[in-house]
């Protein structure tokens, strides 16, 4: 005990040499810290409690009216390979046509998210001690990159028949055959084929996972949005 006394003094006396990492280095090796390393068990805990919040926020956002059409950063336009359409179209006065075509694929989209609940809990569930670590160790989207692994099928699978009977119902597909018989009517315009409920699928899940990523990288940066006592114990250290 008094050769280790001794020897944090030494360190001590020549802490006007160190820098401040390096005497916590030293009080580590010592066993002299404050601080313990987090169980794998406290981590998985704490990772799930963040992706669970993450998640149902997410969700919450996206799952509403306006949930995408109001947000500028997921808000689903026409088809890049339309816009040739979309141009004419304009031209022609079918502009509110356009219109009310982009809000209706909005709202597919914001019919769809609440599916996703489910299938993020079950991805939770599902999550390793290694899985953890990882994505505490990881980058700032980390958390959003496993989702993105884990359930991307999943959702494709689950969003798709709520797409295509919402766009059925409010006449999306119906609008988008409308529109295209309107444009191949303009001479030497070029034929445009496109699966639209794939596209606001594809759509709807990458306006989902960049929220879910905005909500990661609030957790991971802003204390504030640490809501609970184990969040802010995790992703505090």
């Amino acid at each position: 005990m008094m050769i280790r006394i001794f020897t944090f003094s030494a360190a001590l006396l020549l802490s006007a040499t160190l820098t401040f990492g390096q005497i916590q280095d030293i009080t580590k090796r010592l066993g002299l810290g404050k601080q313990s390393e987090l169980s794998d068990s406290k981590v998985a805990s704490g990772l799930k409690e963040a992706l669970q919040v993450g998640a149902d926020n997410s969700v919450k956002l996206t799952g509403k009216t306006d949930g995408y059409f109001g947000n500028p950063a997921i808000k689903i336009l026409m088809p890049s390979n339309l816009h040739p359409l979309e141009t004419g179209l304009r031209a022609m006065g079918y502009g509110p046509k356009l219109d009310e075509f982009v809000l209706s694929m909005n709202r597919a989209a914001e019919a769809a998210a609440p599916a996703a609940k489910k299938i993020f809990g079950d991805a939770i569930l599902s999550m390793s001690f290694e899985d953890a670590r990882k994505i505490l160790s990881g980058g700032d989207t980390a958390a959003t990159d496993y989702f993105k692994n884990k359930t991307t099928e999943q959702l494709t699978a689950a969003f798709r028949p709520v797409v295509e009977k919402t766009m059925e119902e409010n006449g999306v597909t119906r609008q988008y055959n409308g529109l295209t018989e309107q444009y191949r009517s303009i001479p030497f315009a070029k034929n445009q084929n496109l699966d639209i409920n794939k596209y606001v699928v594809s759509k709807a899940l990458d306006g989902l996972f960049y929220t879910l990523g905005q909500q990661e990288r609030e957790i991971r940066k802003n204390p504030a949005a640490r809501t609970t006592s184990l969040l802010k114990e995790v992703f505090g250290k």
